[in-house]
C-alpha cells in the first residue's frame, strides 16, 4: 500500500481529506467502539462499600452488590465483557493458594451475582495464584522457587472452581509453562467445553504492574520479582514462539501485556497468527494519563482516545481498560 502510485502535487493533495471533521470521520482507518473493550473491575468483601484505588485515580474496589450495578451500567453501554479481580483477605492468602479455588472466594461470588443479574455480558476470569499467595508470587514457591509443574496442577482446580462459577472466560496469566494445555483439557473433560481461553501468552516482566498489585493488595506480600517466569521486555521472537505454543494447546484468543510498551509485539502476534489478539492497558499506563491529565499536564481525554487508537491500529481485536467506562459513555454521547 506504501508504494501504490499517487498523482503528483498539486494534484495530490492529502490534505483535502483533513479538512473537515466530517472528512476525517468517514475516510478513519481504524476505530475503537464499545465492542471493542473490556472492563477490569476490582471487588472486596462487605456490601454497599466502595474504596478508591489511591495509585488510580478514578478507579475503586467495589463490593459485589455495587460491583453488578457497574457491571449494568457497562452492559447498557455496549461494553461486552468485564474482566474481575479480587482484593483478597490478608488472613485466608496461604502459600498453598487454596482460597484460589474455594468456590465461595470473591470472585466466583461476584461471577454468580453478576450472571444472575447481568446474564447479556460475558466474565472474564483471572487463572493465576498471586491474589491468593502469601508470597505474593503467580506460582506455589518452595525453597524459593516457583515451581512450574506444583503450580499448574493448582491452576487446573482454579480454573474449574471459575467455570463451575460461571466464567466465560478463562484468562490464564500466571506462564507457567503448559498451563493452557492442562487447562484446556480439564475443561473439556469436565463438560466446560465452551468455556473460551484468552490466554495472557506474551506477559512481559514489567514495571507497569505496580498500581494494579496495590490494587488487590499484593504488593507488600510480594518477594522477590516474577523475571523467571515473565517474559524479558528485550525479546520479541519469544513472544511468538509463547503465543505459538498457547494456540497449539488450546487457546482461543491471546493477549500481549502490557499494551503501549509492546505495540509491536501485538503486530508481530496478529500479522502472524491471526487470531483474536487482545491487549491489555495495564494500571501503570492508565495511572500515567490519569497522573498527568490531573496536573493539567496533558489533555486527559485525548490521550485516552490516542492510546485507544493505537491498539487497533496496530492489529488488536479488543482492549482490556480501566478507561473503558469513560470511552462507553463518550461514544454514547456521540
Amino acid at each position: 500500500m506504501t508504494n501504490a502510485p499517487h498523482a503528483p502535487f498539486p494534484y495530490a493533495r492529502p490534505r483535502r481529506l483533513r479538512r473537515t471533521g466530517w472528512m476525517r470521520d468517514m475516510v478513519r482507518e481504524s476505530r475503537v467502539g464499545p465492542q471493542d473493550l473490556i472492563w477490569p473491575l476490582f471487588v472486596l468483601d462487605g456490601e454497599d462499600r466502595t474504596e478508591e484505588v489511591s495509585s488510580m485515580p478514578g478507579v475503586q474496589r467495589l463490593s459485589i452488590d455495587r460491583a453488578v450495578e457497574a457491571v449494568a451500567e457497562a452492559a447498557e453501554l455496549g461494553i461486552p465483557c468485564v474482566a474481575l479481580f479480587p482484593y483478597t483477605d490478608p488472613a485466608v492468602k496461604t502459600e498453598d493458594c487454596e482460597e484460589a479455588w474455594n468456590p465461595e472466594n470473591l470472585v466466583c461470588r461476584a461471577t454468580r451475582a453478576i450472571k444472575a443479574q447481568v446474564p447479556n455480558i460475558g466474565v472474564l476470569l483471572d487463572v493465576a495464584l498471586d491474589p491468593y499467595n502469601a508470597l505474593g508470587q503467580d506460582g506455589i514457591v518452595r525453597d524459593g522457587e516457583i515451581v512450574n509443574d506444583e503450580t499448574l496442577i493448582a491452576l487446573e482446580k482454579q480454573a474449574l472452581c471459575q467455570a463451575e462459577a460461571g466464567a466465560d472466560i478463562l484468562g490464564p496469566s500466571d506462564m507457567m509453562d503448559g498451563r493452557v494445555g492442562v487447562i484446556r483439557r480439564a475443561l473439556e473433560e469436565n463438560e466446560f467445553s465452551d468455556v473460551a481461553i484468552m490466554s495472557y501468552a506474551a506477559k512481559y516482566a514489567s514495571v507497569f504492574y505496580g498500581p494494579f498489585r496495590d490494587a488487590v493488595g499484593a504488593s507488600g506480600a510480594l518477594q522477590g520479582d516474577k523475571k523467571t517466569y515473565q517474559m524479558d521486555p528485550g525479546n520479541t521472537d519469544e513472544a511468538l514462539k509463547e503465543v505459538a505454543i498457547d494456540i497449539a494447546e488450546g487457546a482461543d484468543m491471546v493477549m500481549v501485556k502490557p499494551g503501549l510498551p509492546y505495540l509491536d509485539v501485538c503486530r508481530r502476534v496478529k500479522d502472524e497468527f491471526g487470531v483474536p489478539t487482545f491487549a491489555y492497558q495495564v494500571s501503570g499506563e492508565y495511572a500515567m494519563i490519569e497522573a498527568a491529565a490531573r496536573n493539567g499536564w496533558i489533555d486527559g481525554e485525548g490521550a485516552m482516545w490516542e492510546s485507544l487508537l493505537a491498539f487497533k491500529r496496530a492489529g488488536c481485536d479488543g482492549i482490556l481498560t480501566y478507561h473503558a467506562i469513560k470511552a462507553a459513555k463518550a461514544l454514547k454521547q456521540g
